[in-house]
C-alpha cells in the first residue's frame, strides 16, 4: 500500500519544466532594477543638494560684497565706482558697482539748510566655485553736509 501512494504522487522528470527557476530569475531582475533606480535617484538628489549649497554660497558672496563695499566708503556722487573682483577665503568671489542715484531732501530731524541726502545703489554679484551666480541690489542713503 505504501508503494501505491508513492507511485501516485511521483512525477516523472520529463514533465518538470523549471518554472521555479524562471520565477526566481524574474524576481531577481525586478530587484536589480529597483536597486539601480534607487541608486540613480540618490545620486541625483546628492547633486541637487550640492547645487543648492553652491547657490547659497553665491548668495552669501553677493551679500559679503555689499557689506564690504559699504564699509569701504568709496562713494562718489558724480560717477560710478567699480569694485574689482575679490576672492573670499573659501574661493568664492564677488564684484560690486556703486552708482549715484541723485540728491534728495534729508529725512526729518536734520537741519534742512545744512544737510542733504545722497542716494546710491550698490550692485554686487557673487560667484561660487562651481559658477553659481547671484546678484543683489542695495539702496543706500547718505546724509552729508550741504556744500554752499
Amino acid at each position: 500500500m505504501n508503494k501505491d501512494i508513492r507511485a501516485r504522487h511521483h512525477f516523472p522528470r520529463a514533465q518538470q519544466s523549471g518554472a521555479a527557476l524562471v520565477v526566481a530569475m524574474i524576481l531577481l531582475l525586478i530587484l536589480t532594477l529597483l536597486a539601480i533606480s534607487g541608486m540613480s535617484t540618490s545620486t541625483t538628489e546628492l547633486q541637487m543638494a550640492g547645487n543648492e549649497q553652491h547657490s547659497e554660497n553665491a548668495f552669501q558672496a553677493a551679500e559679503t560684497g555689499i557689506e564690504r563695499t559699504i564699509s569701504t566708503g568709496a562713494f562718489d556722487a558724480t560717477d560710478e565706482v567699480d569694485i574689482p573682483e575679490v576672492t573670499l577665503p573659501n574661493a568664492d568671489r564677488y564684484e560690486a558697482t556703486i552708482r549715484p542715484r541723485g540728491l534728495s531732501l534729508p529725512p526729518p530731524g536734520y537741519s534742512f539748510d545744512q544737510f542733504s541726502a545722497e542716494n546710491f545703489e550698490i550692485e554686487s554679484t557673487g560667484h561660487s566655485v562651481r559658477d553659481a551666480t547671484d546678484t543683489h541690489l542695495q539702496g543706500l542713503l547718505l546724509i552729508v553736509p550741504k556744500i554752499n
